[in-house]
C-alpha cells in the first residue's frame, strides 16, 4: 500500500474544497440568487472547520450529535448568505443534491470517489 505524498493530499483536499464550494454556489444561485464562487468557496471552507469542530465535539453524541453538527453546518451557510434559516437549509439540501450528482458523474467515468470538502455526508 502506498503512502499518499503531502502534495497530493493538498491537491485531494483543494478539489474536493472546491466541489464542495460548486454545491455551495449553485444552491445560493438558485435559493438567494448569489452569484459569487468565490463566496461559496469560503463558506464551504468555513462550514468544513465548524462541521469538524462541533463533529468532534458533540458528533459522538447518538441523535442529538448528527443534528447539532448540522445544525452548526447550515448556521454558516445562514451567517454568510441572505436570507432566513429555511432559505440557508435549502441552500445546504441543493448544496448536497449538487455535489452528490458530480460525483457520481465523476466515479461514474473513473476520475474520483465520493467525498467533497465543506458538503457534510460525503
Amino acid at each position: 500500500m502506498a503512502i499518499a505524498s503531502p502534495l497530493a493530499s493538498v491537491i485531494v483536499f483543494l478539489v474536493s474544497l472546491l466541489i464542495g464550494a460548486l454545491g455551495i454556489y449553485a444552491g445560493a444561485r438558485v435559493i438567494v440568487g448569489r452569484t459569487s464562487y468565490d463566496h461559496a468557496i469560503v463558506t464551504a471552507l468555513i462550514g468544513a472547520i465548524v462541521w469538524a469542530i462541533v463533529g468532534f465535539l458533540v458528533g459522538w453524541i447518538p441523535l442529538v450529535g448528527p443534528l447539532l453538527v448540522l445544525v452548526a453546518y447550515v448556521a454558516v451557510i445562514n451567517w454568510r448568505y441572505p436570507g432566513d434559516w429555511t432559505a440557508a437549509a435549502m441552500i445546504g439540501l441543493v448544496a448536497w443534491v449538487t455535489v452528490l450528482i458530480v460525483l457520481y458523474v465523476l466515479a461514474v467515468v473513473g476520475i474520483t470517489s465520493f467525498g467533497a470538502v465543506g458538503v457534510p455526508g460525503l
